[in-house]
Formats: structure tokens, sequence, C-alpha cells
């Protein structure tokens, strides 16, 4: 079921989401479902406050970065299977070199921004099948996971760039948080409290 995405301003997109105490069958429909939201609004990755459900999980699926490298590159490998559940993340390691990368939100549609994040980090979570995990992931998937780890802490992609760009963004944010704005995906206008 595609689900309305929560949309800036919206008090759930600021709060350190809860853990999951266990797998059960409504959890499973819930990533069935996050899923299925992702890809009716074209994104990579989705996590659960983004549909007003405070609750640490989310989901990526790199395929559409893979689109834009050539298909015998191991850019290409690397992303084009690159599909994951994250349930109960947390991050124990972000290292490597800073970079810059062009950062979009489905729940601030229409904005994009430079967003200047480290090339690796590392990552214990548990997966769909509730097996228990720890990994390193770089490039990309770091990218993706960064952004999406990020919205189970109650942090978004604007918070990460400069205080002026931010401020040249006040307008439209203001406008987004009141739900004026058009997408094409269904959208939630935000609730304060």
């Amino acid at each position: 079921m595609v689900l309305p995405i929560v949309l800036y301003g919206d008090a759930v997109l600021r709060k350190k989401a809860s853990e999951i105490l266990q797998w059960n069958s409504e959890l499973k429909i819930l990533i069935d479902n996050m899923f299925e939201t992702m890809y009716q609004a074209k994104g990579v990755g989705l996590a659960a406050p983004q549909i007003g459900k405070s609750l640490r999980v989310f989901v990526i699926d790199a395929r559409p970065f893979a689109e834009d490298e050539p298909e015998d590159s191991e850019a290409y490998r690397q992303l084009v299977d690159f599909k994951k559940v994250f349930i109960n993340a947390q991050c124990t390691e972000l290292s490597g070199e800073l970079w810059n990368f062009n950062e979009g939100c489905l729940s601030i549609p229409k904005i994009r921004e430079d967003v200047q994040r480290p090339s690796q980090i590392r990552m214990q979570y548990r997966d769909e099948h509730w097996n228990l995990h720890e990994d390193t992931f770089s490039g990309i998937q770091a990218r993706i996971i960064q952004h999406e780890y990020d919205h189970i802490e109650g942090t978004l992609f604007t918070d990460r760039i400069s205080p002026f760009k931010r401020k040249l963004l006040e307008g439209k944010l203001k406008a987004i948080s009141k739900g004026i704005v058009d997408a094409d995906y269904k959208l939630k206008r935000p609730r304060k409290s």
C-alpha cells in the first residue's frame, strides 16, 4: 500500500525514533508498504518517520543510481542490487574523506543541496529476517545510509548545510511546512505537536 509522505515541519521528523522490540507480521507489512511508497515516489531510501511512524527502520534501493554508471563498472555492480532493510540501525563508526553530494528528500520536495558527509559508515542493524549484521559501506551506499539514518535520529539533510544556505531556503521550507508544495506522490501536511 502506498502511504503518504510526511512533509517538513512535522514533529515526527524531529524525534529520535523508537527501537523495534521484535519481528512480527505488522513489521513485515510496514516494510513492504515502505518499499512500495518509496518506489511510487521515485526515491532511493525511505525511513519510517517519513510516513509518520517513529520507528527505527529504513529501506534502501540504490538501483536508480546504478543507471548512471557503465554496466561493466564496479560502481554499477555496487549499486544495481543494493536493496536493504535496516532495523534498529546504529552507526558504530564514520570514517574516510569528507565529500559533497547533492541530496534531496521526499519529505522536502523540490529542494536539493550539497551535503558534506564521510565516505564510509559502519552500521550494526537487523535485516528483514531479524538477522543481526555489522557491515561497512562506502561511497553512494554510505551516503544513502547516512541520509536515512539521520531520519531515525531526528535529523534532516537541511540541518547539515550552512546557516547561510538554510537562510536562503527559509521561505521555501516555511511553505513546505504549511503544506504548500506539489509533488508526484502522496503527501501529508505536517503536524506540529
